[in-house]
């Protein structure tokens, strides 16, 4: 008998070969609640066990006349599976050649029965009004406002200062500016969906919403919540009244049926890029859903990236600058010696010293530094080589001064230590971590209150009063009214870390330091000169961007060109070579990699994309069921993966 409609469903599994819908029929009890979108169990008959899935959609039942299973139970009556959120997940999966449920299982958080209860038990309340939105100022009358209306395309260039948005409460003022574009849409009666990629940016947003929007209207949806908050914050987006939507890189999956405005800060962050499977960075993501919705994107930064600089060299994104441009006052300077013995130990120059002496009378100033700890590396007093771990061979490090060196890849504690190449037993620092420039410092200005911020020590916020604030770059507190001078010291060292992105990064580190400045106060870059050091100077780092996209262009690396890494045994990886026949890809390897197998990169144009990524993909299934049928139906353990692609993989750019 032909079944009256037909259930499509998304089996939960990461298998690549069942990444497609199966269909099954719906028997009678289940008709009013099968429905798109909802959490249902299915048996799958080639394993004889019952899987969990999501409905996608209701469809007739076409041209199949045999028998079809039917859906187990309903597990859930609520579609949290909504058609948008699918539509991306689909499309940004084939995109990277991955599967479409790692995303889903990204998107859709794990169900909470007491939640979902009290959530289906609560009547609606209606949300607060809104207020009229008050104009987004610092880019001319109207014109980020109209951009939202007409859903377009932007890369805004922050304005780099702090703002207080209530009383005592400061924040950068690219918060402001994202704040206030996400109250434009909501006015227009559309959801917003706002990325950072760290809950101390996420603080200021949430500060910044919250101080010109009805708490309702905020939902923080985000990795750091428990599973119940998460669930409860999930279920809220999917009402149909318009809400902002903040979180981390995840959230551009959220659910919003009527989507105005995505919104990104500081997309060149590595927290944006996803480490799971199908690694999708929430650049791309987000410009997925755009063009899939239709709604406005917005990228907001102090330092462009060179993905969104090609996309504004393309017409796709349109560029937007403050004005008139609010230029900080940035010192440039070689590494001098200083006039003070302390301070030249703290590896302050003469024009730091004076600039950090004169603005310690009147507020904070801000030094950031390169690593945290007392002493990054340790090394042989005697024959100056690097001091490696007697167990695993890891880098040595020391937290503080009084603490006993240890081995930064498994913990074990240096005592009894002998150099591997001399016998030496004497141990030199090499470098500072922010702990030992807090020591030097502390010396240098005798009497000033030092404070330490960095990852085993997160602080959001400082006072006005006096200190010196030693950050690691990315956990630069926000100081009540800016700090009064900031201190970029370890210039030299950043930029000497061999890696593709390794200007723009220091680019982005130092203009978000000095955006937390007061205006015109003095901002010292130490010991670094160039191009790079220019164009940090002037405030042009768009500039830079352009440049630096045009050198990648010329060597024909990623983001000019698209890039695809595969992995795996070299039958494998060959194979799916193999099938590649695109004009103009570049074949690079194989090569050895750890833990055995090779590596292949190909590297193509942006034209060939969804050719390569669909043949890869089909590669990556054959591999898997020829892999599960070499092993047995029913393997005891894991089975091991014979071929891993990943498209957009700058990993291999990085390191040298």
């Amino acid at each position: 008998m032909t079944p009256a409609s037909v259930a499509r469903v998304l089996i939960d599994s990461p298998l690549p070969q069942l990444d497609r819908l199966f269909d099954y029929g719906i028997p009678e009890s289940l008709r009013e609640s099968a429905v798109p979108g909802v959490r249902v169990r299915v048996p799958l008959r080639s394993a004889g066990r019952v899987a969990d899935g999501f409905i996608v959609e209701i469809a007739p039942p076409g041209d199949y006349t045999g028998v079809l299973s039917e859906l187990e139970e309903v597990v859930s009556t609520i579609p949290v599976l909504t058609p948008e959120v699918w539509a991306l997940a689909r499309k940004a999966a084939d995109r990277a050649a991955g599967n479409a449920n790692d995303i889903v299982r990204l998107a859709v958080p794990g169900r909470q029965v007491r939640v979902e209860k009290a959530y289906l038990a609560a009547s609606p309340e209606p949300l607060a009004a809104l207020r009229p939105p008050a104009p987004i100022h610092g880019y001319g009358g109207g014109v980020v406002e109209t951009v939202i209306a007409a859903r377009g395309r932007l890369a805004i260039d922050a304005v780099p200062l702090v703002a207080e948005v209530e009383p005592g409460v400061w924040v950068g003022e690219w918060a402001v500016t994202m704040a206030a574009s996400a109250a434009a849409t909501l006015a227009g009666g559309a959801t917003a969906i706002l990325a950072v990629p760290d809950y101390r940016d996420q603080e200021q947003l949430a500060a910044a919403l919250a101080a010109i929007l009805p708490a309702e209207r905020i939902v923080r949806l985000d990795a750091r919540q428990s599973n119940p908050d998460r669930y409860r914050a999930f279920l809220r987006c999917l009402s149909d009244d318009p809400v902002v939507i903040i979180g981390n890189r995840s959230v551009v999956y959220a659910p919003a049926a009527n989507l105005g405005l995505i919104g990104i800060w500081d997309d060149g962050d590595p927290l944006h890029s996803e480490p799971l499977s199908p690694y999708v960075h929430a650049r791309d993501a987000a410009l997925v859903r755009q063009e899939l919705q239709g709604s406005a994107l917005i990228f907001f930064g102090h330092a462009r990236s060179t993905e969104v600089e090609r996309l504004v060299e393309l017409g796709w994104v349109r560029s937007l600058a403050p004005q008139p441009a609010v230029l900080p006052k940035i010192v440039p300077t070689a590494q001098q010696s200083s006039e003070d013995r302390l301070a030249a130990q703290a590896r302050i120059p003469s024009t730091a010293w004076r600039e950090a002496r004169a603005a310690l009378e009147f507020g904070p100033v801000l030094v950031q530094v390169a690593r945290p700890g007392y002493a990054p590396r340790l090394a042989c007093a005697d024959c100056k080589r690097n001091a490696r771990c007697m167990k695993c061979e890891g880098p040595l490090g020391q937290k503080t001064s009084r603490s006993t060196p240890a081995c930064g890849w498994c913990g074990a504690l240096a005592v009894d230590w002998k150099c591997s190449n001399c016998e030496g037993e004497r141990l030199r620092f090499v470098g500072s971590g922010a702990g030992r420039t807090a020591e030097d410092l502390g010396r240098a200005f005798p009497g000033v209150r030092i404070i330490v911020a960095d990852g085993e020590r997160p602080i959001l916020t400082v006072g006005a009063e006096p200190a010196l604030v030693i950050a690691t770059r990315g956990a630069e507190p926000v100081a009540a009214g800016g700090y009064r001078a900031v201190l970029l010291l370890d210039g030299e060292s950043m930029i000497a870390r061999e890696s593709l992105r390794v200007a723009e990064d220091c680019l982005r580190w130092w203009s978000n330091a000095a955006a937390l400045a007061a205006r015109r106060a003095p901002i010292v870059l130490v010991g670094v000169g160039g191009a790079l050091a220019s164009a940090f100077v002037t405030w042009r780092q768009a500039d830079f961007a352009r440049a630096e996209l045009a050198d990648r262009r010329a060597l024909r690396f990623p983001p000019a060109v698209r890039v695809a890494t595969v992995t795996g045994t070299i039958d494998a990886v060959a194979g799916a070579i193999a099938t590649l026949n695109v004009e103009g890809a570049d074949i690079l390897g194989p090569v050895d990699v750890e833990g055995g197998g090779v590596r292949t990169i190909v590297r193509f144009d942006y034209a060939h994309g969804a050719e390569i990524a669909s043949g890869l993909r089909s590669e990556v299934v054959r591999s898997a069921a020829n892999r599960r049928r070499a092993i047995g139906k029913a393997p005891r353990g894991p089975i091991p993966v014979s071929l891993r692609v990943r498209l957009d993989d700058v990993e291999p750019f990085l390191e040298q």
